[in-house]
């Protein structure tokens, strides 16, 4: 059985040197098509929110599934006695600086990631790090009670299952008007996706950063 198998490589691989693939008898952009598909300028999101929902939906879940890990591998560890962070006012004032203009980045990224470089994972990963950088500035204390008080592991959840919900609604054949290209309000339903994508990796990260500052300490 198995030279079947090996003549049946031999062969393809003949047919791969011998006959060439047809060539099309006009240029296709392979960019311009997705552009024309998703109604976004930024091929990158047309792609990752349209011609390959499926793996950014089980990214997604993956990334869900690691934070929840984070919590239970650390859930047994005992809590660290005393956490130290930056008390100095240089160190605290570049720190907040970095952390707003992080966060304003990561706004932007998430708004008009559809239009230009970016998009919902890398705006999520600049909210993460404004995150980070109050929390070396500020009390463990402080940053899980305004944890607490915005209900963001709730958000953080909600933002999951409104972004599978709509991916399968996206996937059924069901859109929104593209509108016009280039335009803030444009690509349907690839905008809210982004923003839904931001919002679970910054508040994601933020679940994180404070689990691992409870158990080990500032890093």
């Amino acid at each position: 059985m198995k030279w079947i198998y090996v003549l049946a490589g031999i062969a393809l691989y003949i047919k791969m040197l011998v006959i060439a693939n047809p060539a099309p008898d006009y240029p296709i952009s392979i960019v311009d098509a997705v552009v024309k598909d998703s109604g976004v300028s930024n091929a990158v999101s047309g792609i990752i929110f349209r011609n390959r929902l499926y793996d950014t939906i089980f990214e997604v879940v993956v990334f869900t599934i690691s934070i929840l890990g984070a919590n239970f591998l650390l859930a047994t560890e005992k809590p660290s006695t005393e956490v130290h962070h930056f008390t100095d006012k240089p160190s605290v004032i570049l720190a907040r600086l970095g952390a707003t203009i992080a966060a304003l980045v990561g706004i932007e990224l998430a708004i008009r990631g559809h239009l230009s470089p970016g998009g919902g994972f890398a705006a999520g990963v600049a909210g993460g790090t404004a995150i980070g950088l109050v929390a070396i500035t500020a009390p463990p204390e402080w940053m899980q009670a305004i944890y607490k008080r915005w209900h963001a592991a709730i958000l953080e959840k909600l933002s999951v299952l409104v972004f599978i919900v709509l991916s399968v609604v996206t996937l059924a054949g069901a859109e929104l008007p593209h509108g016009e290209l280039g335009a803030l309000f444009s690509g349907g339903i690839l905008p809210i996706l982004n923003i839904l994508v931001a919002a679970k990796v910054a508040l994601g990260s933020w679940a994180v950063i404070l689990v691992f500052i409870r158990y080990r300490g500032l890093l």
